[in-house]
């Protein structure tokens, strides 16, 4: 009796000790047991890459977003930096509290100077890209309090939005064709914007879009907006919705293809809007600083998700081009580049990152076999001859390694020079003969590392 006393004030005692071990476990950002599920659940990669069949393909990389880091010349000293990556586009926010260029005259009429928005409207230009507007935040001049307070009048709100089009997209003002117009930048954080209730991103919206209708004289455009709930009111409003856009930020790359997944079944509720452009106008793997943005980690973690999501999503906006101000060169804000306040600004490695994922052009081949970790992007080159692979392998707790089988069918050559070009790595060559239509390689990929193998006849 006494020894099954003990025993039971054994395991009480035990019990005691463990639980904060297992509380901590449980309660990690990164839990023991998410690590564990992910490394003994996944999926090992088998590629394979038909050379019979390719497709023309708008690589989704070349789309950057700068935030509001600084009011004055934020783009001006990375302009030769950033032309070299070739962006399509560039977003930005803060367009109206940052470059003032609404205002009211004594009678209380509303004046409008362009002037500071379009300094960084054409350096976006200089970056050989289009601008990307998040209409945003409410101008001092209409605002009840602050910059994402609502405005004193919706009529003006729409005003604003109506001369905005018409200055940057129309024919009497900067002429600028395919501008996208974004209305607000995360309208449920940046003014706790709803979908009901008296701070209505419904309203918000409907009055935005009123002004895009009435603008005159224009060349084409894009407009849309947040919020997967507001197609409804949307659709018995009749109202224009161009694209649809959110932000994601996360080291799961599988969340971004969930994201996909999930907007393209919702949105067949809605046939008049099937042709809807989805959009991801910020992305990064974590939306609060962190040291990940100045090592390869933040490189390795940009080469997956875009190999995840290639040809699933049009437009993936890379956050952000350059850091803003700190005490440190590098501080873990979300910047490709760093600040210039260090001198000439330095190239990080996710822009590094975008640079090399631009080695990838003209048409892309399918590819079957991607893993859990192992992702990857098939391409030829302009001339048709080359054959290039981008093979990423990311695990976001930083632990797996994984030997990948590449098979290419259908070759359209039989003797070439196979070359493997590391990320941030060396070049390695071989030369290969061979008498079959496939050909088969088995490559290693240490925890977070990327290579472009090439297939080059000779």
């Amino acid at each position: 009796m006494r020894k099954r006393r003990n025993f039971r004030y054994f395991a009480i005692f035990v019990i005691t000790l463990s639980l904060p071990v297992t509380i901590f476990l449980l309660n990690r950002k990164t839990s023991f047991f998410e690590k564990a599920y992910f490394n003994f659940s996944g999926r090992e990669a088998n590629l394979v890459v038909d050379l019979s069949r390719s497709y023309s393909f708008v690589p989704h990389w070349k789309y950057l977003a700068q935030g509001g880091e600084d009011k004055n010349d934020m783009l001006t000293p990375v302009i030769q930096k950033v032309k070299k990556i070739e962006p399509y586009y560039i977003r930005i926010d803060h367009i109206y509290d940052f470059y003032d260029p609404i205002s009211k005259d004594t009678g209380g009429n509303l004046s409008f100077d362009w002037g500071r928005l379009d300094i960084q409207i054409k350096i976006i230009q200089a970056m050989g890209a289009r601008p990307f507007l998040s209409l945003s935040y409410m101008p001092k001049a209409l605002s009840q309090r602050t910059e994402t307070d609502l405005p004193y009048s919706w009529d003006e709100w729409k005003t604003v939005v109506q001369r905005t089009i018409e200055h940057v997209s129309g024919n009497r003002g900067l002429a600028i064709a395919g501008v996208y117009y974004e209305v607000w930048n995360e309208p449920d954080l940046f003014g706790g914007f709803k979908l009901s209730g008296p701070k209505n991103y419904l309203t918000l919206y409907e009055y935005a879009e009123k002004g895009a209708k009435d603008a005159q004289d224009v060349l084409p455009f894009a407009f849309g907006g947040w919020f997967q709930d507001f197609f409804d009111y949307a659709l018995k409003n009749d109202l224009r919705v161009d694209f649809y856009s959110w932000h994601r930020y996360s080291k799961e790359v599988d969340d971004f293809e969930n994201d996909i997944e999930n907007v393209n079944l919702w949105i067949t509720r809605y046939p008049k809007y099937m042709n809807t452009q989805f959009i991801i106008s910020e992305s990064g793997h974590n939306s609060e600083i962190d040291e990940g943005y100045d090592t390869n980690f933040s490189a390795i973690q940009t080469l997956a998700m875009y190999a995840a999501t290639f040809q699933k999503l049009p437009i993936v906006f890379l956050f952000e081009i350059k850091d803003g101000r700190g005490q440190t060169k590098n501080w873990g804000r979300w910047g490709i580049l760093t600040n210039e306040s260090f001198g000439d600004p330095e190239e990080k490695p996710r822009y590094k990152a975008i640079d090399f994922l631009n080695n990838l052009d003209w048409k892309y081949y399918p590819v079957e076999g991607s893993g859990t970790w192992v992702k990857a992007i098939a391409t030829k080159s302009a001339s048709g001859n080359v054959v290039k692979i981008l093979v990423v392998n990311y695990d976001p707790y930083l632990s797996h390694s994984e030997s990948v089988p590449i098979t290419f069918n259908n070759l359209p050559f039989k003797n070439f020079t196979f070359r493997r070009s590391n990320f941030l790595g060396q070049t390695i060559e071989t030369e290969v003969s061979t008498n079959s239509l496939s050909w088969t390689t088995e490559q290693f990929f240490q925890t977070n590392s990327a290579a472009i193998f090439e297939l080059i006849p000779r």
